[in-house]
């Protein structure tokens, strides 16, 4: 399938793997991916990303991504539905940092090496194939990347829904004419 990635998709897989060396992260995950593609610019991603969610409102994109990685990558509906049950992740959270220091549930540590795909990570990427396709686009692009964290559900589509980045929003910022 990589074949088919146009050369802003590649680099935004290979930002995204560096992304998560940095993180000393064992996977790459969403996140990384969407970290990716704010690294980016003059792209269909970057001008679609520049209108819906300037540079301005990404420290507030940023913090969001944070706060659901501090809990362990689940989302507010996840948090609300324990909560239901009467389970505190806040709480949970805040114990386990205590024993363990702060970011401990936010993933596994690994030395140097290949990072590999998460599970939700290769979901985007075969989300990304399947907009393109339905698009009637030839290759996948790092449009059809975004397009796809945000139709693939978790952390960073709510994270991207809560600043205005939408299926439909990116649909329609793509659609516009490039301002002057």
């Amino acid at each position: 399938m990589f074949e088919r990635f146009t050369k802003a998709a590649r680099a935004v897989v290979t930002g995204a793997a560096e992304h998560a060396e940095r993180d000393g992260g064992a996977t790459v995950t969403p996140e990384h991916l969407l970290l990716a593609l704010l690294d980016r610019e003059d792209t269909r991603a970057a001008a679609a990303l520049g209108r819906l969610c300037p540079p301005g409102r990404r420290p507030s994109l940023l913090a969001a991504l944070s706060d659901a990685r501090r809990r362990a990558g689940l989302s507010r509906a996840d948090t609300e539905a324990l909560a239901d049950l009467g389970i505190d992740v806040g709480a949970i959270v805040d114990r386990v940092e205590e024993t363990h220091g702060a970011g401990a549930l936010s993933g596994g540590r690994r030395g140097s090496g290949r990072r590999t795909f998460s599970r939700e990570a290769k979901a985007v990427l075969e989300k990304s194939l399947r907009v393109a396709l339905a698009r009637k686009d030839r290759e996948i692009g790092d449009e059809h990347l975004l397009l796809a964290l945000t139709a693939t559900g978790g952390v960073v589509a709510e994270a991207l829904a809560d600043h205005g980045v939408t299926y439909a929003a990116v649909d329609a910022a793509l659609a516009a004419p490039a301002p002057l």
